[in-house]
Order: structure tokens, then sequence, then C-alpha cells
């Protein structure tokens, strides 16, 4: 018995720590943490289909081919970022790489990332600064890609100049993507639409 009451509580504190990691927001962009980005894409972490979706570290391509092509080509294609802004990012982004997530299940994260690929393609922005992370609908593995990265909504795109974290966008714009992206590597006032 005296065996078994420990771990039952044990038990119930892990999963009462769960709930109240979901329910909280994202404050990282706040305290501007400084944080070690690895932005290498081993073989091992690559994407890969779970249920339907894909799980792992994805690229372009992996968009553009079936099933996903369905929803990311067209949304590529009509979206035309501001020129001006395009413009102004060209040279903010030059030092900048970036950590994303989504989900291949999420409506929010089939609305932003096919704009987020071709923002990046106006702003000719080397992709191999570009660590894109497909999650699962718990948005908790692959384990080895998310933990300690407080994603807690999809998509989510962290951006860092020399491993500080300078900021991050959160599901949908406050502005639109290319001016929230702008905000955030300039250094200018911004918090994500989570943030209050």
């Amino acid at each position: 018995m005296r065996k078994i009451l420990p771990a039952a509580i044990a038990a119930i504190l892990l999963t009462a720590c769960g709930s109240q990691k979901e329910a909280t927001t994202t404050s990282t962009s706040e305290a501007k943490t400084v944080a070690t980005v690895e932005m290498t894409k081993p073989e091992a972490q690559m994407a890969t289909m779970v249920n339907g979706n894909l799980q792992g570290v994805a690229s372009l391509k992996d968009f553009q081919s079936e099933p996903f092509s369905s929803w990311f080509t067209p949304r590529y294609e009509d979206y035309t970022p501001d020129a001006a802004v395009v413009s102004e990012l060209k040279s903010e982004m030059k030092d900048v790489s970036i950590r994303a997530y989504m989900g291949t299940w999420c409506g929010d994260s089939k609305r932003e990332t096919p704009k987020f690929f071709k923002l990046l393609d106006a702003v000719g922005y080397d992709q191999n600064n570009l660590t894109m992370v497909t999650v699962d609908r718990s948005k908790r593995e692959p384990a080895d890609l998310v933990n300690g990265y407080d994603i807690s909504r999809v998509p989510t795109f962290i951006f860092y100049r020399d491993g500080e974290e300078l900021g991050r966008f959160v599901e949908y714009p406050r502005e639109t993507l290319e001016q929230d992206i702008l905000k955030i590597v300039s250094g200018q006032d911004y918090k994500h639409s989570y943030q209050n």
C-alpha cells in the first residue's frame, strides 16, 4: 500500500501539469531568452506519414507533393505579399534562422504555411536556415523536436538571430504575415496573437 500511494500521487500531479501547460499562453518572446538553436536536419528526423499527416522535419517539397499539394499549391500561388514590406524584409532576414512548427491536419497551418513559404521565396531567404517541424494534434510529437520550444498552437514561426529568440508568430497575424514578421526581425514592438 505504501508503494501504491506515492505512485498514484505522482500520476495525478503529472496529469495535472500536462493540462495546465495546454491552458497557458506563450510568453517566451517577452523574455527574449537566449536559446541554442539546432538547425540541422538529420535523416532520422525527416518527416514521415503518421495517420495521414506529416510528422518530423519537413521541406517545401513535402508540401508540394500529394496529398498536401491539394491545399498548399493553390494558397501559395494565390498569395501576393506586400512588395514594400518584402523589400524591407530582404535586408532584415539575412542573418535570421527560423524554427517553424505546423500541423498538416490544422486549418490555420494550411492557411499560413503556403503564405510563409511564398514570402520566404519573395525575400530570397536561404531555406537552409529554416527548420520546419510538422507535429501531431497534441503538439507533443515528435518529442525530440518539440520539447523545450513551448509550442501550444500552430503554426508557430520562431525567429532567431545569433541564437537568441527575436520573437514568434503564433497561429494568425495581428496585421499581415509579412508585417508581423518584419516587426519581429527588425526589433519593433510586437506581441503575437495570444499575448496581451
